[in-house]
């Protein structure tokens, strides 16, 4: 069974296939695959649905997507996001075709071909008495969790159930003064930057509790901590103002019987041995391309840390069928055997995305991934 596959390989066992999955599947692919128009994965669509009072079609929307790709693609896991709550949502006063300022404010610009939000004008002078209280009794709304359930009842059985935090708050720019000012921040305003963490992250955990509790397997958060060069705060101030936040919601999940699949990009060789003495079960958005290589990962890291990808994002928009069926067999002969693998792209399949490309990547699985591995 598929879900059996992403326990196999997060155990480090070997199952009778590499397993596989995707984040998420920019909505212009989804509308290929499923040959109807999609809610689903266009954050844009989303918002103009709470806008317009048809919050309910976006929902139903998303379990229809969410349960029938996996079916048709071959994926073993699901990754689901948080709902939009069921409140009244007021129209904000727009600026343009996409953006727009809301009741406090602030202002937003979305980009169609991105699928997301790629600006957004924060609170730089934001001070440390502003930030919420980090002892509140902070709950979750019940109607965020509506598309899991929906997608729990139908797949749970089958498929491996991740949840998306709607937050993360181990880096907490996106809540308070944006990237720049945080950054800063962890030199000349420590104390702001520790308050606004544990702030956060505590929400954070409240939002794993309640994904947990409803069924799911695991939870991943998804704040970034580098770039193709590095960490971009360095290593002192990763390891004083964001370790711990980790640390403490790789307990929580554990203390629920979950799996913690940590996502983040870039080049993370400087941290590597840090999430896994804190826990991390799975590590999400590897790119080989700038050399996060899958041979010295699995040398390294063998038996304690499971990858989640495999094949260059760029590569499936950019490279040849040849290309991608090249990165997924290194992947697979590389790291799947004594399990510890999922095939995945590096980051989800962006606009731009060939389905030829695609599908080299599944024929590779089935052509490679069948254990016990040939290398």
């Amino acid at each position: 069974m598929p879900r059996e596959r992403v326990i196999a390989q997060l155990q480090h066992r070997e199952p009778d296939l590499v397993p596989m999955g995707e984040n998420h599947i920019h909505h212009s692919l989804v509308e290929k695959y499923l040959k109807r128009e999609v809610m689903y994965g266009n954050g844009f669509a989303e918002l103009k649905a709470c806008w317009d009072g048809r919050r309910d079609d976006y929902i139903q929307d998303s379990i229809s997507t969410l349960t029938g790709l996996p079916k048709l693609l071959g994926h073993d896991y699901i990754r689901i996001p948080a709902s939009p709550a069921d409140r009244e949502y007021k129209k904000p006063k727009m600026l343009g075709e996409y953006s727009w300022e809301d009741d406090s404010g602030q202002q937003f610009h979305y980009n169609p071909g991105v699928g997301q939000l790629v600006s957004q004008v924060y609170n730089t002078e934001m001070t440390i008495d502003e930030l919420p209280d980090a002892d509140e009794d902070f709950k979750v709304d019940e109607s965020e969790l509506e598309v899991i359930r929906g997608v729990i009842a139908e797949m749970k059985k089958t498929h491996f159930i991740i949840a998306r935090l709607p937050l993360d708050g181990t880096f907490a720019y996106k809540q308070t003064v944006g990237i720049e000012e945080y950054m800063v921040r962890m030199i000349l305003d420590p104390d702001f930057v520790k308050k606004a963490s544990e702030v956060y992250v505590n929400r954070s955990i409240a939002y794993i509790n309640a994904f947990l509790d409803a069924g799911a397997d695991a939870v991943m958060p998804t704040d970034d901590y580098a770039d193709n060069r590095g960490l971009m705060m360095g290593y002192e101030r990763f390891a004083e103002f964001i370790l711990p936040g980790i640390r403490k919601q790789v307990e929580a999940t554990h203390a629920k019987g979950g799996y913690f699949i940590k996502h983040t990009d870039g080049r993370t060789w400087d941290i590597l041995d840090d999430l896994v003495e804190a826990g991390v079960d799975g590590w999400h958005g590897i790119q080989s391309s700038i050399g996060m290589d899958f041979k010295l990962l699995k040398e390294k890291y063998r038996g304690r840390l499971c990858f989640f990808g495999g094949v260059n994002c760029e590569t499936l928009i950019q490279g040849s069928p040849e290309d991608v069926e090249r990165e997924a067999q290194y992947a697979i002969q590389n790291a799947a055997p004594g399990g510890g693998l999922v095939l995945a792209s590096g980051n989800g399949l962006e606009n731009g995305t060939t389905l030829e490309n695609y599908a080299a990547m599944m024929e590779a699985r089935e052509k490679y991934g069948r254990y016990p591995i040939q290398v």
